[in-house]
């Protein structure tokens, strides 16, 4: 059957009070960080930006039973069509006017609301492999299926990259990793991928970290990156630092709602976006942050499960991938405002503001919920 219902009643139960308290942070740091300290409560929590999140939410949780009504094999037959359909939005964007300067977004006026197709791309990218790894089973150790199973994952990689956006385009790194792995492509290629991204993400750590200086390695890299290119790696911009002095702000306890006094001052850049982590960290300290890492563990802790119980090959691959998106950008983002990675723009799963992001996710665990609910099937 294409579509059941009954399904609702066989997901993990555990995500939901996850999923809601996620929310529930997203609407407070966002009132917080979008309206004046000196208006009321109400006022605050119904400003048109968490109204707006609020309408991505339901929005969301419609995405979000959809998927787990519908039989996760049917997305299957669909995997190659929205490969075709992804590639040619991603195309496209560079037909269009620029927003911000840069080409990520399509105006969408009549529905007051931009669609940004990079953010759907990474959930297509971990459909089409699972697609196709399952497909080559009996030849995944060749040489051919891995270069194939690449340019699935380059053609979009460097269109995203191109756009620009450094950030979106490296969380499809970790996804192919994985997936490479639980599809059983040979060992080889498998580390030679481990090793080049270990390699990178060591010398980022060590840059950040101050164990490299940044100007002294200026003038190696320069030779064959452009300067903005290898300024992105500078640890020493002010929305960095802005972004450690936040957190450092909050201490043990916060600041409390509506009461911080760098992030709602705007001295941090995008506090109810990019920067939401350290926003809400000046807002409720260490023992908040503690909190919300505790959620994001359980979220990932409930996604690994379903990697564990899914009954075939696709819904294995499926889950890992989608369970790695998820844990990706939490990493990511949190990486970046801790000063141990290059901001770039990766959003805070649940928390940060806007509506792609948000669908997005609640897609991802729609499709999840349903390789679990269908775990007793044969």
């Amino acid at each position: 059957m294409f579509w059941n219902h009954r399904f609702f009643f066989r997901i993990d139960f555990r995500i939901l009070p996850i999923v809601w308290m996620l929310m529930m942070i997203s609407i407070y740091v966002i009132s917080a960080m979008s309206t004046d300290p000196a208006v009321s409560f109400s006022e605050a929590f119904f400003s048109p930006l968490v109204k707006s999140q609020i309408k991505w939410f339901i929005l969301g949780s419609f995405f979000f039973l959809f998927f787990i009504g519908l039989d996760y094999h049917r997305l299957r037959e669909w995997a190659l069509f929205f490969y075709l359909l992804i590639i040619l939005l991603l195309v496209g964007l560079y037909l269009t006017t620029p927003i911000q300067n840069v080409q990520r977004w399509y105006r969408l006026p009549w529905i007051s609301m931009t669609l940004q197709p990079s953010e759907a791309a990474k959930l297509v990218v971990v459909l089409t492999l699972a697609w196709f790894l399952e497909k080559r089973e009996q030849g995944v150790f060749s040489k051919a299926t891995f270069l194939q199973a690449v340019v699935i994952v380059a053609v979009p990689f460097f269109l995203i990259l191109k756009q620009p956006d450094l950030g979106t385009a490296l969380v499809l790194y970790p996804i192919t990793l994985v997936m490479f792995y639980f599809g059983g492509v040979r060992s080889g290629f498998v580390k030679m991928i481990g090793i080049v991204g270990l390699g990178a993400l060591i010398f980022v750590a060590l840059l950040f970290l101050g164990f490299l200086s940044h100007d002294k390695m200026r003038p190696f890299f320069t030779s064959f990156l452009k300067e903005y290119q290898y300024e992105r790696l500078n640890p020493n911009t002010y929305h960095q630092n802005a972004a450690t002095t936040a957190i450092a702000i909050g201490g043990m306890t916060g600041k409390g709602w509506h009461k911080s006094e760098f992030s709602s001052r705007k001295w941090l850049p995008a506090p109810h976006t990019d920067s939401v982590f350290a926003a809400f960290g000046e807002e409720t300290g260490f023992i908040g942050m503690t909190f919300l890492l505790l959620l994001y563990c359980l979220l990932i802790y409930c996604c690994f499960e379903v990697v564990i119980s899914a009954k075939d090959l696709f819904g294995r691959l499926l889950a890992a991938g989608i369970t790695m998106y998820l844990a990706i950008h939490i990493l990511m983002n949190i990486g970046m405002m801790c000063a141990f990675l290059p901001i770039s723009g990766v959003p805070l799963v649940f928390i940060t503001y806007g509506g792609n992001s948000v669908l997005t996710t609640m897609a991802a665990l729609g499709i999840l919920q349903s390789i679990y609910a269908r775990r007793f099937m044969f």
